[in-house]
């Protein structure tokens, strides 16, 4: 069976953006490593290459939905691979498999309804957002030709 190495990053819907940008900027640290123009904003603790983001805030918080994703990480394309699997075994409707040149993460919703991302980091320094459609049942070396 799979299993995630460890929480790589959490998606929060925010009232107003720029507020929650400099909270997390000027409070804690983190720093901008990408923002989109449509809002989103990706923040970081470390350094660029080591992890793109941990944190990623995005506008249109309403009704008390406060996560837009919470997003593990698994440390090869073969476990990411045997994690497709696995879902697809066990019934689990899998929203998107997205490159993010970045990473390659499939997307899925827990019993409560949450977005949940298991990903796998291609190693590539790739600007955010991007998102290309992935099929993990294709052979890596194609896979891995086509992140971008």
């Amino acid at each position: 069976m799979p299993k995630v190495s460890s929480l790589g990053h959490v998606g929060l819907l925010v009232h107003d953006i720029e507020r929650s940008k400099a909270f997390y900027r000027d409070v804690l640290g983190l720093t901008v490593s990408d923002e989109s123009e449509t809002g989103t904003v990706f923040m970081t603790a470390q350094e660029r290459h080591q992890e793109h983001h941990e944190l990623q805030l995005r506008p249109g918080r309403e009704d008390g939905q406060v996560v837009s994703q919470i997003s593990f990480r698994c440390e090869s394309l073969a476990e990411l691979k045997a994690f497709h699997r696995d879902f697809v075994e066990r019934g689990i409707a899998i929203q998107h498999v997205n490159s993010h040149g970045n990473a390659i993460g499939i997307y899925f919703t827990d019993p409560d309804g949450n977005t949940v991302e298991v990903y796998w980091p291609t190693g590539i320094d790739w600007p955010q957002p991007f998102r290309k459609s992935v099929d993990l049942t294709a052979a890596d070396e194609e896979i891995l030709a086509n992140l971008t």
